[in-house]
């Protein structure tokens, strides 16, 4: 493997990493259908703001969502709304998955 596809993978690899946990995914989902900010989505997740504001972190610098100064609150929203794209791709793979187990119990 050469160096520019190595360096590709690496950069692909965190981006899943970034993905790579629960309320993260949670965010990512709200944040598809609007933006928010931190207040709101400690009360969502029901998680202290510094938890949230890491998980945003770990987003932002990722790629995946970016930020906006209105007034005095900070709002988040999807930088790359396509990332959707991914949870349906996931979500077919469980589906695939739980119907292979249906079968070995048949």
């Amino acid at each position: 493997m050469d160096a520019q596809t190595k360096a590709l993978y690496e950069a692909r690899a965190e981006i899943i990493k970034a993905m790579a946990h629960p309320t993260r995914l949670f965010i990512v989902d709200h944040l598809s259908r609007r933006k928010a900010c931190v207040a709101e989505l400690t009360n969502l997740i029901g998680a202290d703001m510094s938890t949230v504001s890491k998980h945003l972190t770990v987003l932002k610098s990722a790629g995946i969502v970016e930020d906006h100064k209105q007034g005095a609150q900070v709002y988040y929203a999807l930088r790359v709304p396509c990332i959707m794209n991914f949870f349906g791709c996931v979500e077919s793979v469980i589906k695939t998955n739980a119907n292979r187990q249906l079968r070995l119990v048949k």
